[in-house]
């Protein structure tokens, strides 16, 4: 990616879907091992134009109170983006997310060489949403049992 400044769609291996709100706070009830189905805001940009159903995405905790990744799943619809000028210029896309039994701690993904690099790592406050790219998908398989990784469409 050195060089360049716009995302293609084959550089995208998992959008990163971004909250500061904790799994529980987002689905009352929402229990390890299980799916959710939700409508998530993104920020309108033009990464929201290369989002398409069966994409890889992940729930990312932000913060200080458990940070990293809470759950996996996939996208179920194109986002949708509203009219240039609208009252909320917020894009939202849907998605099926399976809260992982064990969350992944941004500490133990800083600690990997591979995933260190990866976008929600470096910048933080950056762009909702980020994106993994094939090699830190593939480390984070290394955090993911099997199981859940199969269950959750991946």
């Amino acid at each position: 990616m050195a060089g360049k400044s716009r995302l293609s769609a084959a550089d995208i291996a998992c959008w990163v879907i971004k909250s500061r709100r904790a799994p529980a706070a987002i689905a009352a009830g929402w229990r390890p091992g299980h799916e959710q189905r939700l409508n998530r805001c993104l920020r309108r940009s033009y990464r929201v134009e290369l989002m398409q159903p069966g994409q890889r995405c992940l729930l990312w905790l932000s913060g200080r109170d458990q940070p990293g990744v809470q759950a996996i799943g996939t996208l179920l619809s194109q986002a949708e983006i509203p009219p240039v000028g609208a009252d909320d210029p917020e894009a939202e896309v849907r998605v099926s997310l399976r809260l992982l039994q064990q969350p992944i701690p941004r500490s133990t993904l800083l600690a990997d060489p591979v995933f260190t690099r990866a976008e929600v790592l470096r910048m933080p406050a950056g762009s909702n949403p980020s994106y993994l790219t094939w090699d830190q998908v593939d480390t984070l398989r290394d955090f993911v049992d099997p199981r859940e990784w199969e269950a959750a469409g991946w």
